[in-house]
């Protein structure tokens, strides 16, 4: 049920104890330094304009006004909170408590921005022509692409700052302050400018941007496998500048995979990322522990909610070890996101949130690179084979002149696996494709068809658990090469 039926928008008290700023030192901006440097914030007393209250200086129509007559955005809280799979409140009072939240949240970001103190008041001895400059640039602000200032009336606005809130349980005086933060690091680390840097072609291998989970998440593959190399790793992470250069380089695919987020009503606005463990070296790489540590600090504290779920999977029996350390300094918010899977279970893992047409190949999947025979819009079906008992699937071709091509991956593996063409005619000879005593990969296979049949799979499942097959075909029309070759 949408917020704005269950229950109707209270005007806001804007007193003493409504939107005006309290008295701390998040509620303004302070800097003493040449070139605008950030300070701690601090309201100032002289600061004659109260944008919330009185609408801004040009005469334009009233930025409360403007708040509150965009109420519908604000049931973002409901849209988001189920699309990010929040746990969502029963309490009408709690939703009400929310959307005044994320009134004075805008209100606040407004007074900031149009008081020209969110990055810091400018210097004293800058002329009313560098201010107004400033002032004009400071509209225009961004974050992940989308603009800070509510007035702009950009759908993702709300969505933006309603990360902060939720980051911090709705404390608007909190949330502020992590915005501050945010953009401060953001200018000082330079995260403009990070996707034109080449910071080393050697890492292009550990990562992988494929796809999107069932819901139409970002997938972000990281795999730590190739750091058993004693060279290569000593390469990446030799000294503390190389270290500080791999974490730029973590931070630089963050900014590449927000990117493909959608800030708008509806859109998906967080990302999966899945490390891969398989083969990665022992608990002895301190450095690589220590840079993962530090960036997972700055996914808490600089990307608020932009992470769905971080799933590792191939998990050694020594990282459970190294992850309670990582425990001690994030939240409880970041620690629900975390999700472990041993080798065994991690395609099982995998399938549970992302469609196997979706899923590389190397993690139990049927997506390949470069495929020519298949897209993601082709689904996979599936098929359940009950332990210590025999299933077959069958392609029926009714036509001749095509090329059957067939995907087949079996969740576990440990099956044999048997291909075969049988034509409709009895009096001709049945044809072995293909005889696999035990299956240990997924199966791309084709075959020419000359006349009707069926493709026929057959999977032995000889284990004691039940076996989970995945599966799918395609007929393609198919110009024989002996044709070409009497031309």
């Amino acid at each position: 049920m949408s917020l704005k039926h269950s229950l109707p928008l209270q005007p806001l008290n804007w007193g003493h104890s409504g939107l005006q700023f309290l008295a701390s030192p998040l509620t303004g901006w302070n800097s003493d330094q040449q070139g605008g440097a950030l300070d701690q914030p601090r309201m100032a007393e002289e600061n004659d304009t109260s944008h919330c209250k009185n609408g801004n200086e040009n005469g334009k129509s009233n930025n409360v006004n403007e708040v509150e007559d965009n109420e519908s955005e604000i049931t973002n809280i409901d849209q988001e909170s189920e699309l990010e799979g929040e746990n969502t409140y029963s309490s009408v009072e709690m939703k009400h408590k929310k959307k005044k939240a994320l009134l004075e949240f805008r209100c606040r970001v407004e007074n900031a921005i149009l008081g020209n103190y969110l990055l810091g008041k400018p210097p004293k001895n800058l002329s009313p022509f560098k201010i107004q400059r400033a002032r004009e640039q400071l509209r225009d602000i961004t974050l992940w692409g989308v603009p800070l200032l509510p007035s702009k009336g950009h759908e993702g606005t709300d969505i933006v700052l309603l990360k902060f809130l939720k980051a911090k349980d709705f404390k608007v005086h909190e949330a502020f302050g992590m915005l501050w933060k945010t953009l401060k690091w953001r200018r000082e680390y330079k995260t403009e400018g990070i996707l034109d840097e080449k910071l080393d072609s050697d890492l292009e291998n550990l990562v992988c941007f494929v796809s999107r989970d069932k819901e139409g998440h970002p997938l972000c593959f990281l795999n730590y496998g190739p750091f058993k190399d004693k060279e290569f790793y000593k390469k990446v992470f030799g000294s503390e500048e190389k270290c500080d250069k791999f974490l730029r380089w973590k931070v630089q695919n963050m900014e590449k995979v927000i990117k493909k987020l959608r800030f708008k009503s509806g859109g998906v606005n967080s990302i999966v990322q899945i490390i891969d463990l398989k083969n990665s070296p022992g608990p002895a790489m301190k450095e690589l522990h220590s840079v993962s540590k530090k960036f997972m600090l700055l996914l808490q504290d600089y990307y608020p909610e932009l992470i769905h779920k971080i799933i590792v999977i191939n998990i050694p029996l020594w990282y459970y070890a190294s992850h309670v350390l990582l425990l001690r300094v994030i939240n409880q918010r970041t620690k629900r996101k975390f999700v472990f899977a041993r080798p065994s279970k991690a395609t099982k893992t995998l399938l549970k949130i992302i469609a196997p047409e979706n899923l590389p190949v190397e993690y139990g999947g049927l997506k390949r690179e470069n495929d020519d025979d298949f897209t993601s819009a082709d689904n996979a079906s599936e098929h359940t084979i009950r332990a210590n008992s025999a299933a077959q699937i069958e392609f029926p071709v009714t036509e001749a002149g095509v090329t059957m091509v067939w995907d087949l991956t079996v969740v576990g593996w440990d099956v044999s696996y048997k291909e075969e063409f049988i034509p409709d005619d009895e009096g001709s000879y049945k044809i072995l494709l293909q005889n696999q005593k035990i299956m240990g990969e997924c199966v791309r296979n084709s075959f020419y068809i000359s006349e009707p049949g069926r493709i026929v799979l057959t999977i032995d499942n000889g284990t004691l658990k039940k076996k989970r097959v995945l599966y799918r075909s395609k007929g393609k029309p198919t110009v024989p090469m002996y044709i070409f070759l009497k031309k």
